[in-house]
């Protein structure tokens, strides 16, 4: 009752601070005609990498140090920039950017079979989904399954959670990252192509025990949690990409708000739809949001404001509260939308033919690593892409 309560205060301080002016629109047209032009510079220069194909790198990731990182399938990001041509795609109906989509589509294909990795929803469904979605075509939906399968393999009965690494063991026994709750459409949306339920009960075990462990009362969530699967208990509540162990970093945050929405939209339990909407809030109110509303790449770093920006956090937010919208219409979600997708677009976007021809530049990728700070990402962009077609 006490948690109930504590929501609706908060979502009424939510509705407050959503005021009644409309955010500036972004004219979507304008914003795909740029992308386009963006990719065509990044297809140029993936054709040109002659190393990258040697080594069967298929996909471009970033750029750091002014070159280009291209990735092999097995990358968590693999799948993104074919998802990016089929949104293309999806905006254009224009037949080269769906010859483009499938061919890079394909080169991902083999993940179906991988065991290895949670990461099957964003290097799959990402472009095998929107694929299917837009196309039809039986060969995705087949391919779907099969991720989905192997992506089942990793589900723990005991802890109630699908394992997210296998490395680092001398860290941690069975880690789960917030990050996964990205991954559960992908067995939802099997479960609909299959007839097999299987898939859907795991999605929903997940994000029970997610929701159940991995959010403090504020609804900011942890990174890394490990369980011991021997009796399903917490054993540890950790960071790997965040500033500490009690931070909130800024990406994970995105990635909790996109997938309880997400959760709600194929369950349509309401328990998911009020865990979106407390996230929701402490997004959109959190102090350290700076005015423009992309924030920085961990929400407790005390060298705020003197530290790079997470553009790739505000764009997953933004495509989050345009669906979370269509859900509780009237309660300031798209205006807030509307405004992250503004300051996007307006000024985080690369500038014409540079970057490789990147779209979006300032996201952090793993800045305790000292990796991939304040560069252009092919996640950010793809969300970005996302958000663009659901503005409309």
């Amino acid at each position: 009752m006490m948690k109930a309560i504590k929501i609706i205060l908060m979502l009424l301080v939510l509705s407050l601070a959503s005021g009644t002016l409309s955010a500036q629109k972004v004219n979507v047209d304008k914003a795909f005609a740029a992308a386009e032009k963006q990719t065509i510079v990044l297809l140029k220069e993936i054709e040109n990498d002659t190393a990258a194909i040697r080594k069967n790198q298929v996909s471009p990731r970033t750029v750091e140090h002014g070159k280009l990182t291209m990735v092999s399938s097995r990358d968590w990001t693999s799948g993104f920039f074919p998802a990016e041509l089929w949104f293309l795609y999806a905006h254009s109906k224009d037949q080269k950017w769906l010859d483009l989509a499938r061919k890079y589509t394909e080169k991902i294909k083999r993940e179906q079979f991988n065991t290895a990795t949670h990461d099957l929803g964003f290097m799959i469904y990402c472009p095998f989904g929107n694929g299917y979605r837009l196309t039809g075509d039986t060969a995705y939906r087949n391919v779907i399954i099969q991720a989905a399968k192997s992506l089942s393999t990793r589900f723990n009965p005991v802890a109630g959670v699908i394992k997210s690494w296998d490395h680092n063991t001398s860290k941690w026994k069975y880690p789960v990252i917030i990050d996964n709750m990205m991954n559960l459409e992908l067995l939802f949306e099997a479960t609909k192509l299959s007839g097999d339920s299987s898939f859907y009960k795991i999605a929903v075990a997940h994000a029970n025990t997610t929701m159940k462990n991995h959010f403090r009362p504020d609804f900011s969530s942890w990174h890394v949690l490990d369980y011991d699967t021997a009796t399903g208990k917490v054993l540890q509540k950790l960071t790997a990409q965040g500033y500490n162990n009690a931070s909130s970093w800024a990406r994970g945050q995105a990635w909790a708000l996109y997938g309880y929405t997400m959760c709600y939209r194929e369950t349509k339990n309401p328990v998911y739809l009020a865990q979106a909407r407390g996230i929701a809030n402490l997004i959109l109110t959190h102090p350290s949001i700076p005015k423009d509303g992309i924030p920085y790449w961990d929400y407790n770093d005390p060298k705020i404001p003197n530290v790079s920006r997470d553009a790739s956090a505000a764009a997953i937010t933004a495509s989050a509260l345009y669906e979370l919208n269509t859900y509780v219409p009237g309660a300031g979600y798209k205006n807030k939308a509307d405004k992250l997708l503004y300051s996007l677009h307006t000024a985080y976007t690369s500038k014409p033919g540079a970057n490789k021809g990147f779209i979006l530049e300032h996201s952090t990728g793993h800045r305790p690593a000292h990796s991939e700070i304040d560069v252009p990402i092919n996640y950010a962009d793809y969300y970005y892409l996302e958000a663009l077609l659901r503005s409309k």
